[in-house]
């Protein structure tokens, strides 16, 4: 048998259940139950011992345990002497793993859906009918989504209508559209390194180069970015300026200034990715810069997606560009698809009509994790050097030698999986790199440390290992 991996306090559940009284034990069961299937308890979270939640809700403690029976015969629930009683998923195994058991994802930073997207898609459902009487084919997107971006654009300081909008299936395929349509086999494509690893991958699966210009210690360098656009003139610029992956660093509003004057001076069109922008961990999201666009309009196109704010599984993304341009990009995409899931698009336009209460928990949810993994690689791989983010989901950890490739290989003997610092260089190199999210819960993110320092701390007595051939999917 296991043991839960979180908790949560009498009072919180009280005031999450809401009204259930009127169905007994088995109304309590049914609330509960609503919860964990919308994430709001999710599975391991440890439940109030029987007498204290009776207490609580003011009703006897038999009420509560026939709803906890009830439960556990449903597979939402597990228990054992002496560990109390936590939650679980049906249809899968009655218990929680050991954190020493389970296999730990480091190479996907990319957190569980926020509670209340489960809600979503029940609002969503009851208003979907009339959707089924159409062809449900919007190559656009459909119009109520786009017109809840142009909306969250225009908040943002970068005024925007619906027909500068483009609904996609996910920032990836936002970008994959961009460069069929703006570049040819052999064109350039300038990209910060480290790079995200899937942009290095899109770049070459249209024919194009990716030009990389290395980033300082800290910030951008600028000079080299001018310098480079002006000897390679290259036909696009990639660019993710808002808790850049991997590094986690924010472009300020000066070097904004600076950036766009180069792409204006330079007339290079450029794609900004704010896939993360919403991850802002400050103390005022809201007063962050500007969207890139602002600074050069009419040459940046912005794309982003819901998949890191509020879940990966919801397959919708979007491209924020001029009219013009958004025509261009829908005459190309009947050769990538026909438009997007008509229901996802449904749930994030749901989700953005009253956009700030979801993001704050999530900002709070990454705070938490992301102070709890630079506490752990503190304490445990003091030697281990980085800046702690001002957002986004992950830190970029400097190793004491070359030795990211085979820290990688051995985790995976460990339970852990990494992705080594060469995947986000263009040419390879970064061997004294490595990325670790923190969109994993914090017991298992220092779990997951311990187990990383035990194997660095072995490397240095060891022969190089072969990283082999297979590559380690990347998010």
């Amino acid at each position: 048998m296991t043991q839960p991996t979180g908790r949560i306090s009498t009072r919180r559940l009280a005031l999450l259940l809401g009204e259930w009284r009127a169905g007994g034990s088995r109304g309590l069961a049914a609330g509960v139950r609503g919860l964990v299937l919308d994430g709001q308890l999710p599975p391991g979270t440890a439940l109030p011992a029987e007498r204290e939640l009776a207490a609580a809700l003011g009703v006897s403690r038999t009420l509560v345990a026939s709803a906890w029976d009830r439960l556990r015969a449903g597979g939402f629930a597990a228990s054992r002497r002496g560990s109390g009683t936590w939650t679980t998923l049906p249809h899968g195994p009655g218990a929680v793993p050991e954190l020493a058991e389970q296999p730990i994802d480091l190479a996907r930073a990319a957190p569980a859906a926020l509670p209340g997207v489960g809600s979503a898609f029940d609002r969503v459902r009851d208003r979907f009918a009339p959707e089924l009487a159409d062809h449900g084919y919007h190559e656009t997107g459909h119009p109520e989504l786009r017109v809840r971006l142009a909306e969250r654009f225009t908040a943002r300081g970068l005024p925007t209508a619906p027909d500068e909008v483009l609904v996609t299936s996910g920032a990836q395929h936002a970008f994959a559209l961009v460069l069929r349509t703006l570049t040819g086999p052999g064109d350039r494509v300038l990209l910060d390194q480290p790079a995200y690893p899937n942009t290095i991958d899109a770049i070459r699966a249209a024919h194009a180069v990716p030009v990389p210009v290395p980033l300082p210690e800290t910030g951008w360098d600028l000079v080299g970015t001018e310098a480079v656009l002006r000897q390679s003139a290259p036909r696009l610029a990639y660019l993710l300026v808002d808790f850049h992956n991997p590094t986690g660093r924010r472009l300020d509003a000066a070097g904004r200034e600076r950036l766009g004057a180069i792409l204006r001076r330079t007339r290079t069109p450029a794609v900004v990715d704010e896939t993360l922008v919403e991850l802002d961990l400050g103390d005022d999201p809201a007063a962050g810069p500007q969207p890139m666009a602002c600074a050069a309009p009419g040459q940046v196109i912005t794309v982003g997606s819901a998949s890191k704010s509020h879940w990966g599984g919801l397959r919708i993304g979007w491209v924020r560009a001029p009219a013009d341009v958004i025509r261009r990009l829908v005459s190309v995409r009947p050769a990538f698809d026909l438009g997007s899931s008509v229901f996802d698009q449904l749930v994030v336009a749901d989700l953005l009509a009253d956009p700030e209460p979801l993001l704050a928990a999530r900002r709070d949810q990454l705070r938490v994790r992301r102070d709890a993994l630079v506490a752990a690689v503190r304490e445990h791989r003091p030697d281990w050097r980085f800046t702690v983010p001002p957002g986004g989901q992950s830190l970029w950890c400097a190793l004491p030698g070359p030795i990211s490739t085979r820290l990688a290989v051995g985790a995976q003997r460990v339970g852990v999986r990494l992705v080594p610092g060469s995947r986000f260089g263009v040419h390879g190199g970064l061997e004294n790199w490595l990325r670790l999210p923190y969109t994993l819960t914090p017991p298992v993110l220092t779990t997951a440390v311990r187990r990383l320092a035990a194997v660095a701390a072995q490397l240095s007595s060891e022969e190089p290992d072969s990283p082999g051939d297979d590559l380690v999917p990347v998010v």
